[in-house]
Order: structure tokens, then C-alpha cells, then sequence
């Protein structure tokens, strides 16, 4: 039923055919189950998912036709199947991590399921039962009580107390309890908390007793909307990714036409003897094309981009922020919107007194004393303050701070614990209450000159309750009347050494009507309360709640008759004034700065809270971070206001919207999609069930420490000390990661660029084949890899986080850096080609050659000559042209400690992991060139000295070039030419649209 809200009790009932008195019967029960129903993604899917990508599938077709290319040439054993082999093992390492990512991130779902209730007392057949929650039915009665959590979704039908409050800030994000009533609501486009008359399932009941009929079970509840909310949403691509499947097409485009061309320019060399033949000669050249998709195909780079973010992710563990998806540290780097919700996130989400008014004296005319109050959290740690800032420093020596402390204490059914396990301390009951129990432990105790050291002495446990427990000793409470809608107010009567004392507490309005005597703060006397003083107290109270927005409680007592034992509403009148006091769910102390530091960097807030607008924009003025703002017109929305807007002026609103009230679970997941339809790159905050859909659909979710599981498993990081001002430490971290993830990105396209040239520039000129696909595989894995890792770890610019959010469609190289790395690449290809022909024309040890007969080489069979055809097949060429490709790889990663400095400025040791990793790279490779076994598996022989000097000669003017293209590049000759060439970018933008 799902206008249960807008229809009276007995139209529900009717609804259901259920009697109130009776519950149903066993057959509606039945009956029921059939018509309304009772109260993750396959595995295998999961890991063809993993597979799903062009690159990778580009790799698999390589692999499978270097395995049928070995078998048809006759090749067994090691050899046949080692290229292959290593490139599947890639895969199914990569495709391991993901299937753990994906699997983890389905828990969030299954934690849904911790806040559903597992027992309900059910009215079935006259008669109440407990019976498990999942055997509800819509049309059952249930009966709800103090600390019950709600088993589905009910209508109140029948109030068995003097009130109903549940606390419903896992659905709706409100910072205080919601009371509950019996009357429809008339509210047209009514959210959760326009439902007065609805508890929800998953919430807790903080206050009362009620009757209610479920009306939703299972997938039809609140709680059920946001499960199916999460099923509902696929996880979106970073920024990275986005940029990485790009650069996958437009080199699998490259790849093939060059491939092609390769096949097509040696079609004449087909029926060369060499090969034995037309059919055997194509394949021959086809397994060429094959190792030149090995060769450009960035097979490390999975395993490298997926190590540098890991490596970020421990950097940000230090900083507090754990990391759930290591795609997403990347994506801080371009967030440009963060919703944080205000509830536990930009507040404390624990109410806590604030401020105090007490009436010190009348001598000349009304004297009104205002205290402030320190701490932020139910901890019972802080301090009372005059209103000139001086610290009190025994606040239970004044009259009215004492007996406020008394009342606080007394006229109070909540209770204050610490839980060892979390380290904090946690509320059963209403956190007004609760707030109030915390400030009499604030005040202390009087007639103890050693209180306040005394008290700290005490354990955590201890300490929790311990001044409340005096005064519950001191006063034996004899009688209670509860808070009621009418009244507005809770009485109770207590027992203290032969006298009967009544302590009350409710709304300003309904204790000050009462109230005929106040109490004095100076000297402890009671005075009449006139006009004048009456006047003065509305008025404190008028700017406690209305400027300042606080939740206002006035406190009285009475005197009662000796003996007297009960109380009934007509004690309720002729009190005494205590005092009254202001709490707040206050903002926590590090937000203003860090919404500041977001700021400067480019980065727009918006609050997003279910609590009403005029409370949400007194928080929003107390952080401070909207102090820019004039007024909030134009800023400042409920969600009914945005969603009744035309298309346009949403258009507009979401760009100047700085707050947004009044949402529910829905709202939150509409704004990250229309915020992302307008290309932003939206990080959503939030700690309660309600937040999870946004969490899951933002391009990052971040979750809070203290917050719920749901909301934690749906988010891509979770700040594990509540500190909004961390975000700001982990977006300058996930712009340092990009920064270097970029610059490694650019070392293996250059690098394989070099191979690529390598593998064509010998092909077109005839020679044999300079590179091995086993010794390709070798250079891209782990040559290629380590000094690529190592440039993660490249120093963060000291401005990073002064720049604006780059662009989403902001290629990862482009324009003039795309032709510098075309220059480098070329070079490095040139060069081991140069290494290949050297050593048969020039090198002591080789055959000096004549260019032309290397050129005819694959014609010696059949002519004479005067040399051995053998000499093609020796292993020292291809294994100078591979090491000279290692060394000037070597060299070229130096030139990527920086994008534009020179390494005058920069020097090599500046990053000593990549010293490192260009030591480790080269000791490997010596380890394959001199040991046997090794050299065998790679085709590869021992070198000379002579060899090794050459190697050198031939791969350190790498540096040289790069250094004057670097040159170029700091200077406007250099930004002009990169703005000729930036229309042919490396990695073609899908989004033509610039945010």
C-alpha cells in the first residue's frame, strides 16, 4: 500500500481486512505471503567481466596465435609454449585481482541486512506472539516498544504511550528523533520525513510505545528501495580507465594497420628459398606482424598502473583514508564536486548543550547570565564558560548550574555507556537526553575541592555516568509523567532526605507559562516571576533557537507536600525556573579549513541533508564555508524546490547550488547523475544506510569511519577518523599519484614505440629478425616495468594543490608530448637496429659484412659465398640490439623524473627508487646474458667489453635529445608548437564537450 501515509487508520485496516483488536488469522496470513511476498552477480560472470577489455583481448589472440605459429614450425617443449605462457599467467593475475575487488564490493549489499530486525511481537488470532521478522505479512498488528527496532514498514494505528519518537537517521540522515502520530498526512510529494505516521523498517524506536500494521515487507520497505537502488547501479569507469580503454582502441587500430603493413611489404620475400616455400613463407612474415603486436602492446602496464595506485594507497592509509578501490585514488585527482552529507560528517552527528541562560540576579533590573559549554561529542569531556570566555573552574557551585546538573540527571530516561570495542561513548535513548546527561557530567559535583582531577582518575566506564549515578543515589525517583504532545513536558517526582522535589524539563514555551518563581544564580534565592523577567526569558529563548538555531529545553523544579507519592498534571504549575539550555548536532572544529583548502583547489562543496533548511544553513554559517555567499537565494534548496524547477533553471541551480535539504536516499542518487551529466566528477560523502546508492554511484564514494557497514562496503574509500579536512590531504595525494602515473604512462609508450620502430625499420630494410617475441615479452615485463613502478614514486609539485581539477577528457598524452615521445621512441628503435647492423658490418668479433649481401640474407642457400649462411642464426646481433634497448630504456627513464625539468634541476637521485630499479633492471639483465640456462631460454649470448662500449655510445644521446625537446617545452616556442599538434592527441576524447 503505498499511500498508507495520505489514508486514515481504519482505510489502512479496511485495506488489509484486519481487525486491530484481533491481528489476522492464520488463513489471511497465508493468503497474504502469496499475494504481497514475504518478508549477487553469478561468479563465472565476474570473471569473463575481467576479460572485457581490448588490450587484454588483444594479448589472448597474440598469445593463442604464437602457440599454433610454434606447433605448425615444429617447435616443442620450453620454448613453444613460453610466450604464451607468460602472457595468460598476466592475465589471470590481473583477473584475480579484479574478481576480489568486484566480490568485496558485493558486501555491501549483504550488510543491508544487519538493520533488519529479527524478532517482531505480532498480534495474530487475539493473541501476541514473538515470532521471527521475516514471517511478517502486510495487514500483521505489531506492537512496538523502547529500544525495538522496526521490522518493516508500518502505519501508526494506535499510540499505547504519551508519545512515539524514533530515531530514523540511517534512512533520512536527520540529526535528532522524529515523534510519531496517528493523523494522514496531507503533504503532497511527501518525503520519509513528512511521513509522520510511517515507521520505517531499519529504524529505532528512542521513546514510547505504539501499535502499528505493516503496510511493506522485504523489497517493498524504505530499506528495500536502497537495496534495490545499489542493485540498480553499475560501478563507472574512472577517469584513468576511461583514458587507458581510449588508448587500448586507438592502439589496437594502430597495431593492426601496421601489422598489416608489414605482412603486405614483405608479400615479394614469400617464395624466398629461405622460408621453403609460399604457404610456410606468409607464415613466416605473419609471425613477424605477431611480434610486432607483442612488441606495442604495453603488457606491463595493468601491472604497473595497478602497483603505483597501491602504492598511493598506503601513502593515504597514514594520512587516514583507506582506500576500498584503488581505481578511485586516481580519480581524487579530477573531482571537481564533493556532496558531503551534513549529518556525522560536517557535524559530530551527537547532540551536545551548547549554551546555557540562567538568571543571576534582579538587584538593578533582570540580570540574565549565558554560559558556554566545550566538547562536541557525548564524551563527558569539557568545560563551562562564562560569558566573557573565563573558564569556570567549579561550575557546580552555583545555584543554577547545580540544579540544572540535578535536573539533567533526574528527569531523564536515557542512558550514557562506553563501548570498550570502538574506543567511544554510545547512547540508548533520545540524544536530547542523552546531551543532558552528558552536560551534568560537565558540571560535576559540589563540595569537592579535588572534582575535577578526581574525576579524570576514573576509567572510561566509570566515568561515563558517574556524577548522574550521585544524583540518582541522592534522589530516589518516586513517580514519572511522561512527555506528552499536549503538554509539551516530562515531570518526575523525587525523594531527597525527608523532602519531595518534582524536576521538569520540556519546551521553553510550555515551563515558562508554568513557571511563577525563578531561581537565582548569585546567591541561591527565589524570586516572583513578573512580566519583565517573563519577557526577558522569551526573548533569550527567541534567539537561541531562532538566530542561533538550537534545540531549546527549559528545566524547572518544585517543592511538593511531604509524603506525596504521585503526580498528576495539576502538580505541573506554580515551578520554578532553573534555567534553559541550547544543544546543537554541532559542526566539527577541521571542517571550515578543509572546505577552504577545497575551495582553492577548484573544488565546489555541496551540503546535502535530510534535516530542514533553516537548521542546515545555521550549521553551513557556523563551518564558515559559505561565507562568500551574500544570502543562500539561489543556493540554497529543498529537494521538493529543486525537483519542481523547469530543465533549464536545474541546469542553472547546479551549478550555484551550495545546500540541499529535505532529501531522502532517491534525491541523493538523482544529484550525482545530474551532476555528472554536466561532466562533473562527483565525490559523495556520507556515513548512514541512506547514503550507500550515492556512495555506489558517485565517481568516488567516501564513506566515515564511525559509519554504517552498508555505507563503508558501497564506498570507494573510507576516512577512518571522520575527518572531512582528510579528504583534502588524499585529493592532493590522488593528483600527486596521476602526476607520476602519467609520467611512467608516457615512459612505456615511448618505450615500445621504440620497439615498434625496431621490429618495422628491419622488416622494410630485409634484414633478419632483430628481436625475439620471447625477448620483446622479456624488455616490456621486466625492464619496461621496474623503472616504470619506480616513477611512482616521483616527488609531488609543492603547487598541486593550488591548480584546478584537470578535465576528465584531458588525454594522458597529447599534442607536442605526443611528438616528443615519437622522437624518443624513433630513437630508441633506430638504435637497436643500429646495435642489430653493427655488429654484423663493424664489430671485430662479427663477419663485416657488406650491407647489401645482410640485406640479401635470406638468398645465401642458394649462391655462393664467402661466408657461412650460419652467421644469421648467431645470437650475438639480436643480443646487442636487445641489450641496447634495455640501456637506452635505462637512460630514458631518467628523463621521466620530470615532465619538463631538466636533469640539471632534477638530478637522478632526487627519486632513489628509480636509481634502484635501473640497478636491479640491469643486474637481471646481465643474469640472462651470463648464465647459461637463461642465455638459453632467451636466445641470448655473453657480450664483450668492446660490445658493451658501443651499447653505450649508442643509447646514452637519448638524454641529449630528450633534454633539448625539454628545452623546447619550457619555452613559448615550444607551447606554440604545442598548440599545433595538439589535435592529434595519443588518446582520442570521447567527450567533446570541456567542462
Amino acid at each position: 500500500m503505498e499511500d498508507a501515509y495520505a489514508r486514515s487508520v481504519s482505510e489502512v485496516l479496511d485495506f488489509f481486512g484486519v481487525d486491530s483488536s484481533k491481528g489476522l488469522t492464520d488463513f489471511q496470513v497465508s493468503q497474504h505471503a502469496r499475494l504481497y511476498g514475504k518478508n549477487g552477480t553469478p561468479f563465472w560472470k565476474l570473471v569473463f567481466k575481467q576479460f572485457d577489455d581490448l588490450l587484454v583481448k588483444i594479448l589472448i589472440a597474440a598469445a593463442l596465435v604464437s602457440f599454433l605459429l610454434a606447433l605448425i614450425n615444429g617447435e616443442t617443449g620450453l620454448i613453444a609454449f613460453l610466450e604464451p605462457s607468460v602472457i595468460l599467467m598476466i592475465l589471470a593475475a590481473n583477473a584475480t585481482v579484479g574478481v576480489i575487488t568486484e566480490t568485496n564490493a558485493e558486501k555491501a549489499l549483504e550488510e543491508l541486512r544487519a538493520y533488519q530486525a529479527d524478532i517482531a511481537t505480532v498480534l495474530r488470532n487475539g493473541c501476541f506472539s514473538i515470532l521471527p521478522a521475516t514471517e511478517l505479512v502486510p495487514g500483521d498488528i505489531v506492537e512496538v516498544s523502547v529500544g525495538c527496532k522496526i521490522p518493516a514498514d508500518m502505519r501508526m494505528i494506535e499510540m499505547l504511550s504519551g508519545q512515539l519518537r524514533v530515531d530514523q537517521a540511517i534512512l533520512t540522515g536527520e540529526s535528532s528523533s522524529v515523534e510519531k502520530d496517528l493523523e494522514s498526512t496531507i503533504a503532497t510529494n511527501a518525503v520519509y520525513q513528512d511521513k509522520t505516521n510511517i515507521l520505517f523498517s531499519g529504524t529505532v524506536v528512542v521513546a514510547g510505545r505504539a501499535r502499528a500494521v505493516v503496510i511493506g515487507v522485504g523489497a517493498n520497505t524504505a530499506m528495500g528501495s536502497i537495496r534495490d537502488s545499489m542493485l540498480r547501479t553499475d560501478d563507472e569507469a574512472t577517469p584513468l580507465k576511461k583514458k587507458l580503454d581510449e588508448f587500448g582502441t586507438f592502439l589496437a587500430k594502430v597495431i593492426a594497420g601496421i601489422c598489416v603493413l608489414v605482412w603486405i611489404v614483405n608479400i615479394g620475400h614469400f617464395r624466398d628459398p629461405a622460408h621453403g616455400g609460399l604457404l610456410r613463407g606468409a607464415i613466416h612474415y605473419f609471425k613477424i606482424a605477431v611480434a610486432l603486436a607483442v612488441a606495442a602492446i604495453p603488457e606491463g602496464l595493468p601491472a604497473v598502473v595497478t602497483t603505483c595506485l597501491a602504492l598511493g594507497t598506503k601513502r593515504m592509509a597514514r594520512l587516514n583514508a583507506i582506500v576500498r578501490s584503488l581505481p578511485s585514488v586516481e580519480t581524487l585527482g579530477c573531482t571537481t564536486v564533493i556532496c558531503s552529507d551534513k549529518t556525522g560528517t560536517l557535524t559530530t552527528n551527537m547532540m551536545s548543550v551548547s549554551k546555557i541562560c540562567v538568571v543571576h540576579s534582579i538587584k538593578n533590573g533582570p540580570e540574565v547570565a549565558e554560559f558556554g559549554v566545550s566538547g562536541t561529542t557525548y564524551a563527558p569531556e569539557g568545560f563551562i564558560f562564562d560569558n566573557t570566555g573565563v573558564q569556570l573552574e567549579f561550575p557546580a557551585q552555583l545555584p543554577c548550574l547545580l540544579h540544572i546538573a540535578m535536573c539533567s540527571a533526574l528527569c531523564n530516561e536515557s542512558l550514557l555507556q562506553y563501548n570498550p570495542d570502538k574506543g567511544n561513548y554510545e547512547k540508548i535513548g533520545e540524544s536530547t537526553e542523552v546531551a543532558l546527561r552528558v552536560l551534568a557530567e560537565k558540571v560535576g559535583l559540589p563540595g569537592f575541592d579535588s572534582m575535577p582531577s578526581a574525576l579524570n582518575m576514573l576509567s572510561k566506564h566509570e566515568r561515563a555516568s558517574y556524577c548522574n549515578h550521585y544524583w540518582e543515589n541522592q534522589f530516589k525517583k518516586v513517580s514519572v509523567l511522561e512527555f506528552s504532545r499536549d503538554r509539551k513536558m516530562m515531570s518526575v517526582l523525587c525523594n531527597h532526605k525527608q523532602m519531595e522535589i518534582m524536576f521538569s524539563k520540556g519546551a521553553p514555551e510550555s515551563i515558562i507559562s508554568r513557571c511563577t518563581n525563578i531561581l537565582c544564580n548569585n546567591d541561591g534565592s527565589t524570586i516572583p516571576m513578573d512580566a519583565t523577567l517573563r519577557a526577558e526569558l522569551d526573548s533569550r529563548f527567541n534567539s537561541f533557537a531562532g538566530k542561533e538555531t538550537l534545540r531549546c529545553l527549559a528545566l524547572a523544579l518544585k517543592i511538593m507536600p511531604m509524603g506525596q507519592q504521585t503526580l498528576s498534571f495539576d502538580d505541573e504549575k506554580d515551578l520554578t525556573f532553573i534555567g534553559l539550555v541550547g544543544m546543537l548536532d554541532p559542526p566539527r572544529e577541521e571542517v571550515r579549513n578543509a572546505m577552504i583548502s577545497c575551495m582553492t583547489a577548484g573544488i565546489r562543496v555541496i551540503v546535502v541533508t535530510g534535516d530542514n533548511k533553516s537548521t542546515a544553513e545555521s550549521v553551513c554559517r557556523k563551518i564558515g564555508a559559505f561565507d562568500h555567499l551574500v544570502d543562500y537565494v539561489g543556493h540554497s534548496y529543498t529537494a521538493a524546490e529543486f525537483e519542481e524547477l523547469p530543465g533549464t533553471q536545474q541546469t542553472m541551480a547546479l551549478q550555484r547550488m551550495a545546500l540541499l535539504t529535505r532529501v531522502e536516499p532517491s534525491h541523493k542518487r538523482m544529484l550525482v547523475e545530474a551532476l555528472q551529466n554536466q561532466n562533473e566528477v562527483v565525490a559523495m560523502t556520507g556515513d548512514g544506510v541512506n547514503d550507500a546508492p550515492a556512495l555506489k554511484k558517485a565517481d568516488i564514494g567516501i564513506a566515515m569511519g564511525s559509519g554504517t557497514a552498508v555505507a563503508k562496503s558501497a564506498s570507494d574509500m573510507v576516512l577512518a577518523d571522520d575527518n572531512f579536512a582528510t579528504i583534502v590531504a588524499a585529493v592532493a595525494e590522488g593528483r600527486a599519484i596521476y602526476n607520476n602515473t602519467k609520467q611512467f604512462i608516457r615512459y612505456m609508450i615511448s618505450s615500445n614505440i621504440g620497439e615498434v620502430v625496431c621490429i618495422f625499420v628491419a622488416a622494410v630494410l630485409g634484414i633478419p629478425d632483430t628481436l625475439a617475441p620471447v625477448q620483446l615479452l622479456w624488455v616490456n615485463l621486466v625492464t619496461d616495468g621496474l623503472p616504470a613502478t619506480a616513477i611512482g614514486f616521483n616527488k609531488p609539485d609543492s603547487d598541486v594543490m593550488k591548480a584546478k581539477p584537470r578535465k576528465v577528457s584531458e588525454a594522458v598524452v597529447s599534442g607536442w608530448l605526443f611528438f616528443r615521445y615519437l622522437v624518443i621512441g624513433a630513437y630508441v628503435g633506430l638504435a637497436t637496429v643500429a646495435g642489430f647492423i653493427w655488429w654484423f658490418i663493424y664489430s671485430e668479433t662479427g663477419p663485416k659484412l657488406p650491407y647489401t649481401e645482410l640485406m640479401n640474407f635470406d638468398t645465401c642457400p642458394t649462391r655462393e659465398t664467402t661466408y657461412p649462411c650460419s652467421i644469421f642464426e648467431d645470437q650475438h646481433p639480436s643480443t646487442v640490439a636487445m641489450t641496447v634497448l634495455v640501456v637506452v630504456e635505462m637512460f630514458n627513464a631518467l628523463n621521466n623524473l620530470s615532465e619538463n625539468q631538466s636533469l640539471l634541476v632534477i638530478p637522478p637521485w632526487s627519486n632513489l627508487w628509480l636509481v634502484a630499479s635501473i640497478i636491479l633492471t640491469m643486474l637481471l639483465h646481465i643474469l640472462i646474458l651470463y648464465l647459461p640456462p637463461l642465455s638459453t631460454l632467451f636466445s641470448v649470448t655473453s657480450l664483450s667489453w668492446n660490445e658493451w662500449a658501443v651499447i653505450l655510445y649508442l643509447s646514452f644521446p637519448v638524454i641529449i635529445i630528450d633534454e633539448v625537446l625539454k628545452f623546447f617545452s619550457r619555452n613559448s616556442h615550444g607551447i606554440r608548437f604545442n598548440f599545433r599538434f595538439r589535435r592529434y592527441d595519443a588518446l582520442p576524447k570521447k567527450e567533446l564537450r570541456d567542462k
